[in-house]
């Protein structure tokens, strides 16, 4: 583990490295941080070189004031994987989803495979509404306070940056359709993403792979962590192998 910080568009960005080889970036969810992928998809050192930034108020991230939108930290990301990566196999979980979603169509160039977990691209697709500060269990600010620069009840603020740009996040189906790299779409039979926002996201994507895993939440890589990382690692290492009666594929 090697923990380092970059400074990327005036924030004093924290990250991990873990293992050797090709590069693959891993992007947390909202209101957590990058030890969300540890027992899961973190494992995934044993063959690639993994980089785990973690965004503005964020972890180790401190705040740097202003508003946090998944726009915002589509840029800090796009700075990162210039300034430190090159072109890498990009991995999102939830809010992290939209976040490499938002990065793929705007540097096609940096993104050579994508994961999108339990992800959306319009505000519509979410089934819950934005998290108040209120709604916020106590273990997720006690988590935060263990390592962020700005304290646990700093969360608090974080959470309505969040949710006053929530409204933002509007792609369309056609735009999406501009993501031209493979694509691998994964989310749980019980997700916080609707099923039908789903399906619509796998259509649109050009080369997308659908994976839904039964008798998971939105909290999928806690729940399935050994099948989520096989899923994740075969898509990441393999090529798509030619199916016998192929429809949307023919």
């Amino acid at each position: 583990m090697a923990a380092r910080y970059v400074d990327l568009n005036g924030v004093h960005t924290w990250y991990d490295q873990r293992g050797a080889g090709e590069p693959v970036v891993l992007l947390h969810g909202a209101l957590i941080d990058s030890r969300c992928f540890d027992g899961n998809l973190a494992t995934l050192a044993d063959r690639f070189a993994l980089y785990l930034p973690e965004r503005r108020g964020h972890g180790h991230t401190a705040d740097p004031g202003g508003p946090i939108s998944a726009h915002l930290m589509a840029e800090d990301t796009v700075a990162f994987l210039d300034a430190v990566t090159g072109p890498v196999r990009l991995v999102g979980y939830s809010a992290g989803a939209v976040v490499a979603l938002l990065v793929a169509l705007a540097r096609p160039d940096l993104v050579e495979r994508l994961v999108l977990i339990s992800g959306a691209y319009h505000r519509d697709g979410w089934l819950l509404p934005p998290a108040r500060p209120a709604d916020i269990p106590r273990v997720i600010y006690d988590a935060h306070g263990e390592v962020s620069p700005d304290g646990a009840e700093h969360l608090a603020v974080v959470v309505d940056k969040i949710a006053a740009t929530a409204d933002e996040l509007a792609l369309t189906e056609a735009e999406l359709k501009a993501v031209r790299c493979r694509a691998l779409v994964l989310v749980g039979d019980d997700d916080a993403v609707s099923p039908q926002h789903t399906l619509s996201l796998y259509h649109a994507l050009p080369q997308a792979q659908l994976a839904v895993l039964p008798n998971a939440s939105h909290t999928l890589l806690l729940e399935q962590p050994d099948l989520c990382t096989r899923l994740v690692a075969d898509f990441l290492t393999g090529e798509p192998a030619p199916t016998l009666m192929p429809v949307r594929r023919g």
